[in-house]
């Protein structure tokens, strides 16, 4: 079995710190928090953080790197010396006249650009958490990123799908998709996908690309993925970049996901199998139990402004990792460990 070097990368605000809010009401303009694009539920932190790192040294001590990308804030028990961690300001790898931003499609378009990056990288929410032990082969195999290639029929109900069909216009104009669906045949229609692939048998004669499937996930990467979309879509790119906020002409990270696909760059993996999302405005309960039984290897914790009880939710979320995570990592500062 080939090891590789492969790098974490997370990002990661916090909106308690008054500097930061200062500067998104003067760019926001104070508009009301229930915006799309301004929501609360989009930058607050839940506190969950320390087991994001905990998660990973106990469950995927094999990572090279973990860039832990910020507008320059840090929290205060990481211990930034630590070999494997490298904090990384917006400021590195973002053009400046596009700072600040608060769009996180514009920071993830340029995490290529991170100083030291790894060509095989995994992209990481800040929501998303590792909670049972979990090797490089469920992200790359044979130097490919794990994913799935299906289908998913596209609403166009929300903001999110509509910023989809931005991506697709790009992705039809450079990839054909009767031919990419022969040439990866057995990478389209893997039976390990099951019936998530059925709109994969339903279009196979028509059309153009529409929508994937994108689970909430862990996303893997090659670096060279997104040099080759920013060949082929700099303008468009550079153009979108300027959104401070999201906006229904963003260009998402799912270009770059669904260019790698096309490109046949991708082992074929149900991520289904081992990854949930649980939305806490319908599912906590379920959330807190997955955890506690590590029921899979990744789960991501989906907020929303509507959630109800918010605090007792989220205080029996942090008791369900509490329970499979109680050590303080290496990645927590020593006189942190000691007051804890």
């Amino acid at each position: 079995m080939n090891r590789m070097d492969i790098d974490f990368v997370i990002t990661w605000v916090d909106m308690d710190d008054p500097e930061w809010q200062a500067d998104f009401a003067k760019y926001s303009g104070k508009q009301e928090n229930t915006k799309n694009g301004v929501s609360k539920a989009r930058f607050r932190d839940y506190g969950f953080l320390r087991y994001w790192f905990r998660g990973v040294e106990k469950f995927a001590p094999w990572v090279r790197k973990i860039h832990f990308v910020t507008c320059g804030q840090k929290p205060e028990w990481l211990d930034e010396n630590h070999p494997k961690i490298h904090l990384v300001n917006h400021e590195e790898f973002i053009p400046n006249q596009f700072l600040p931003t608060y769009n996180s499609v514009v920071i993830e378009r340029y995490l290529h650009r991170i100083p030291g990056l790894a060509d095989h990288f995994v992209y990481f929410n800040d929501d998303c958490y590792i909670i049972r032990s979990i090797s490089q082969e469920r992200f790359f195999k044979n130097g490919l990123p794990c994913d799935i290639a299906a289908f998913h029929y596209n609403p166009s109900w929300s903001q999110w799908y509509k910023r989809i069909k931005n991506n697709l216009r790009i992705i039809n104009q450079n990839f054909n998709k009767k031919e990419v669906l022969n040439r990866f045949h057995d990478k389209w229609f893997n039976k390990s996908y099951g019936s998530k692939a059925r709109w994969n048998y339903i279009l196979e004669p028509y059309g153009k690309f529409i929508t994937l499937r994108t689970p909430h996930n862990a996303q893997p990467f090659l670096k060279k993925t997104f040099e080759e979309v920013w060949t082929v879509a700099q303008a468009e790119l550079t153009k979108t970049s300027a959104n401070r906020f999201r906006a229904l002409s963003d260009y998402t990270p799912e270009l770059f996901r669904t260019w790698q696909i096309c490109k046949g760059n991708f082992e074929a993996y149900n991520t289904y199998s081992d990854t949930k999302m649980f939305p806490l405005m319908i599912r906590p309960k379920q959330a807190a139990r997955a955890i506690q039984e590590q029921s899979y290897s990744l789960v991501c914790i989906n907020d929303n402004i509507h959630v109800r009880n918010y605090e007792r939710v989220m205080g029996n979320i942090d008791k369900a990792f509490e329970s499979i995570l109680p050590d303080a990592s290496d990645f927590e500062r020593r006189d942190n460990k000691l007051t804890d």
